[in-house]
């Protein structure tokens, strides 16, 4: 006897969560996401979500210009952090601004490397080195978190 789902859990993040909420209204879904839950029309409200959804938000998508910062007191002789961005993320351009806002307020610059792909990943090491670029910052996406042994 085949039972029906009781509730999906989506925990592959914005791209997961909004699979999930296209795949159905009825059934309740519960997602972790880095990015505002609410902008992303996952849910009405933080205090009434609505629907079938309802989540954690962990806000990582929206710390890159605090990470920045972070690495900038790590490194503060680097003239230039680069930043490595998926393009593929829905948050991407946001990151982008947000980090270029508090290199301009630190004085630095941000070469700004994309990778949605693992041989981009390489590549964008490749030219960290080539490029001598002091440090590199990696924006918040699942596409990243599940690659961590390609920084090494």
């Amino acid at each position: 006897m085949q039972k029906p789902v009781a509730v999906l859990v989506s925990a592959g993040g914005e791209p997961a969560a909004l699979a999930a909420k296209a795949a159905t209204s009825t059934i309740p879904i519960v997602f972790t996401i880095g990015d505002d839950p609410v902008k992303l029309g996952l849910v009405a409200s933080y205090n009434r979500p609505g629907g079938n959804l309802t989540g954690i938000n962990i806000f990582t998508t929206t710390l890159e210009a605090k990470r920045l910062g972070l690495l900038h007191e790590l490194v503060p002789q680097a003239a230039a952090i680069g930043v490595l961005l998926n393009a593929n993320f829905p948050a991407a351009e946001r990151q982008l601004r947000d980090v270029q806002g508090a290199a301009r307020a630190i004085g630095l610059q941000i070469p700004a490397l994309r990778a949605n792909i693992d041989r981009e990943i390489e590549v964008a090491f490749e030219t960290v080195a080539s490029q001598r670029i002091a440090a590199l910052a990696v924006a918040a996406s699942p596409f990243f978190t599940t690659r961590r042994d390609k920084a090494v």
